[in-house]
């Protein structure tokens, strides 16, 4: 297949490069022989963190679940016993299961969290299915996905809701519960900090009715700990139905992690060797409890989230990392506009600029987890700290047919026309970036706050909106369609309707925010 029509992995693991005994792990974590004596007795609850897919693929995708009878388990084992267990999962064109098309085994194993991410294949095309897992008599909800559209086939439309920003404790998922509930959608884009790392205490636990215990009150830096995160954040029922409704996409930002923190280096002075120790179980936790195919397995505090796909010859799908590669802060003015800053990695900038130059779609969309339009200087943790790299980018979008950004990060609705030259106004527009919300983190919000007039003091700066909510975006091959949603309370309870905001169209050839 051509480099144009799957991206070529960047990173230098492979399953083969893998330890012998990890290799083995993490194979019968995607399949395993059949089994055909019943498993022991299990405890009640296995699939208490829900279902997921994604890594859509035209003949199929990744299935996800993780065992955890006791989610909140505070060993991060999520109340299993140390022992691998088989699972089973069936594939099939109806929700009650009468017109099965594919079955299989993985092994869930507590080196990885007893997670599994079977692939499957061998699916038709454009086509909706349904999934489950099960573990003797105990069986998983129900996951939709739909596969994608054949290589270069024509496709009427596609829609993707954006979120990003999950702090669980400053309020209610309701932006998930209205995503889920969405009738027009296809695919989920997480633009970053689905988890939060910091110690959940009676100061920033907003959400009312919720209650932690006091392993969840420190700063998080252990597997354990990741594991157990996670396990809080996915227990939420509206991010498990968001997971559940169709295949979701993930890239992250620096909350996965540590805030603020660059490259390999900790942005609060953690020595490089303890530092590199916490980038890693970090990573493996975030493989563990994400539908990632195989190329997402870390190696110790390296890994590749960085993937593509293609909606037929409607939509290019570019998904980057803005926070593993990225060079530190810059020590001066001179420094932050040397040339040869960056904050993809060289490497992956060569392969998102071949991507779009060799795209044959009609909407390339990029995927990644700062802002890129240019606001500030003073905002050294978006692109605004990168601008060399931004117009390396800006250029290498220029190449294709309408770009488009998705982003996240600042907790704000935002809706900006990418401008060729942000140095150069006249040379005009490149392409749009949708920026969304947070779900969950900086509690209600409220539609202006004093930062405003930071980014509406530019002309192509369309929308600011400091409420809670989602972006729902659809393709066709005519135009874009972006609708913003938000919803006015989150902190004390999930009843909040959701409101429109703003909608734009940007016609194909035209890369404007109309509002419609």
């Amino acid at each position: 297949m051509p480099a144009s029509a799957a991206p070529a992995p960047l990173s230098r693991r492979r399953l083969l490069q893998v330890s012998v005994a990890s290799a083995a792990v993490i194979a019968l974590g995607i399949h395993a022989p059949e089994a055909h004596a019943d498993p022991p007795p299990q405890r009640e609850g296995l699939f208490s963190l829900g279902v997921a897919s994604g890594a859509p693929r035209p003949d199929g995708a990744v299935l996800w679940t993780r065992l955890a009878p006791e989610p909140l388990a505070e060993d991060g084992h999520g109340g299993m016993d140390l022992h691998p267990l088989s699972v089973r999962w069936h594939v099939a064109r109806d929700a009650e299961f009468r017109q099965i098309v594919a079955r299989g085994q993985a092994l869930a194993q507590p080196e990885l969290a007893h997670a599994v991410h079977p692939r499957v294949e061998g699916l038709e095309p454009a086509t909706d299915y349904f999934y489950r897992f099960s573990v003797g008599r105990q069986t998983s909800p129900v996951g939709r996905l739909r596969t994608l559209p054949a290589e270069g086939a024509d496709a009427d439309s596609f829609s993707v809701g954006v979120v990003s920003c999950q702090a669980w404790y400053h309020g209610h998922f309701t932006a998930h519960k209205h995503l889920a509930a969405e009738e027009d959608l296809d695919l989920v884009v997480f633009v970053g900090d689905y988890i939060y790392e910091y110690g959940i205490t009676e100061t920033n636990l907003w959400r009312q009715g919720a209650e932690v215990g006091p392993a969840h009150a420190v700063e998080i830096e252990t597997l354990e700990q990741y594991r157990l995160r996670y396990a809080l954040f996915k227990s939420d029922p509206h991010l498990q139905a968001v997971h559940a409704r169709v295949p979701a996409v993930v890239v992250w930002d620096d909350h996965e992690v540590q805030n603020n923190y660059k490259g390999d280096v900790s942005d609060t002075g953690i020595p490089d060797d303890l530092f590199a120790h916490r980038i890693a179980v970090a990573y493996r936790a975030f493989y563990e409890n994400m539908p990632l195919d195989i190329e997402a397995l870390p190696e110790g505090p390296d890994t590749d989230i960085t993937t593509g796909f293609d909606v037929g010859s409607l939509a290019r799908f570019s998904m980057l990392d803005s926070r593993q590669f990225r060079d530190q802060l810059p020590v001066d003015a001179e420094d932050q506009y040397r040339e040869e800053r960056t904050i993809l990695g060289m490497e992956q900038e060569a392969w998102v600029t071949q991507r779009l130059a060799e795209s044959p779609a009609t909407w390339n969309v990029l995927a990644n987890g700062v802002v890129v339009a240019a606001v500030t200087e003073g905002h050294t943790d978006m692109w605004d700290g990168y601008p060399a790299a931004r117009q390396r980018l800006l250029d290498a979008m220029a190449t294709s047919q309408n770009p488009v950004m998705l982003t996240g990060d600042i907790h704000k609705h935002v809706a900006a026309e990418l401008l060729a030259d942000f140095t150069d106004p006249g040379r005009g527009n490149v392409g749009v970036e949708l920026v969304c919300t947070s779900v969950g983190s900086d509690g209600d919000g409220a539609k202006t706050n004093p930062n405003a007039g930071v980014w509406t003091q530019h002309d192509y700066i369309k929308l600011y909106d400091g409420r809670r909510g989602y972006v729902h975006v659809r393709l066709t091959p005519q135009e874009m369609v972006s609708s913003f949603y938000v919803v006015d309370w989150i902190e004390a309870d999930d009843t909040a309707p959701k409101q429109l905001t703003a909608r734009f169209t940007t016609p194909a050839g035209d890369p404007h925010l109309i509002p419609s």
